[in-house]
């Protein structure tokens, strides 16, 4: 059974802190993930959510292994950025040695974001039928890699 590390309940850097809201030992689908808010450190407003998923299986390569919302009033400010980059210690800690990430091809902020990160474009890709997320109509996927050093 997945092993949860309490050290990871708050994160933190000089931009933004996460706090745990939740978090997911995984399924016959969903690999265990840490979902956590995002606040910006000047004024502890919370800006956004993003988990972090360990492990790997056939749905994490189109899933990825972060996802993050910001909320709209919020955009512009790379708040996603700097939360991805705090959870990748999770993900490391946890022994992992890369991570993937994902998203549409139309979303070009989170495109930014996710080659700011320093992931390298692997393809883009119609999502296969057996992924979970798929459903009819979903747009292509921009699947990207990062190494973790």
């Amino acid at each position: 059974m997945f092993e949860f590390k309490e050290k990871f309940d708050e994160l933190t850097n000089d931009k933004v802190h996460l706090k745990i809201i939740e978090k997911f030992p995984g399924d016959d689908i969903m690999i265990p993930f840490y979902y956590y808010d995002i606040y910006e450190n000047k004024y502890n407003e919370k800006v956004g959510k993003i988990s972090i998923r360990i492990g790997y299986n056939y749905h994490s390569y189109y899933n990825g292994h972060i996802g993050y919302e910001i909320d709209e009033k919020f955009r512009g400010n790379n708040y996603s950025l700097y939360a991805s980059r705090i959870v990748l210690q999770v993900a490391k800690e946890h022994g992992m040695k890369s991570i993937n990430l994902s998203c549409k091809e139309s979303n070009i902020a989170s495109r930014k974001i996710i080659e700011y990160l320093g992931c390298k474009l692997i393809e883009i890709i119609d999502v296969p039928k057996e992924y979970f997320g798929w459903y009819d109509g979903i747009e292509k996927q921009c699947i990207y890699e990062l190494i973790l050093k």
